[in-house]
């Protein structure tokens, strides 16, 4: 029974946690993250800033946390992808996945893209750009030329152009990261097949 009670304690508290998160972020893409204080954020929850503080002290916590939870998965990918063989199928996966991984993750990218001086001031930035290096090293081979190297680290950024450079773009949100993903996908083929025809 205490195990119970303690259990539905944690999920209540992760759950809580997770809407401070979803919340914050809302405002902050409302009014800007300066603009942004924790007393609007616990009034937006209905909750005391007391309640607030148990969870979280400062914004940059917030955003640290959810940097932290929703890139979780791209951390995941690098860890499976270093121990596959060197093959375009392990190269063209981590493109799927990574797709896949910035779409769960959305609106956290999106705050990225729009708040980079606030990014690169937090510790977010530089283990966003960690993790870029990490699945740099595993789509690239070192004995392709530069081109090709180039090549493939495009292809990430193509995901990202999907997300925002895209969004002017007529058309249905699902149907541009398709079409983004596609065009991934061939330039990580075109780098791996001339690497393998080089040597």
């Amino acid at each position: 029974m205490v195990g119970t009670m303690d259990g539905t304690k944690q999920q209540r508290r992760g759950n809580t946690r997770q809407r401070i998160q979803d919340v914050a972020l809302q405002l902050f893409a409302e009014q800007g993250y300066e603009k942004t204080s924790l007393r609007e954020i616990a009034e937006r929850l209905d909750v005391t800033k007391a309640a607030l503080y148990y969870h979280f002290r400062t914004k940059e916590e917030i955003i640290v946390s959810l940097f932290e939870d929703l890139t979780k998965p791209i951390e995941d990918l690098i860890e499976w992808g270093r121990e596959q063989p060197h093959t375009l199928q392990t190269k063209q996966e981590i493109v799927r996945r990574y797709s896949a991984a910035l779409t769960e993750a959305e609106p956290l990218f999106r705050f990225m893209q729009e708040n980079q001086a606030t990014v690169r001031e937090l510790r977010i930035g530089d283990t966003f750009r960690d993790r870029m290096r990490g699945l740099k090293d595993i789509i690239i081979d070192p004995e392709a030329d530069l081109v090709d190297q180039v090549r493939s680290l495009s292809a990430l950024f193509t995901l990202h152009a999907g997300l925002f450079v895209m969004q002017d773009l007529e058309g249905d949100p699902e149907r541009k990261r398709k079409a983004s993903l596609e065009v991934a996908l061939d330039m990580v083929r075109q780098a791996h097949e001339h690497a393998r025809r080089d040597r």
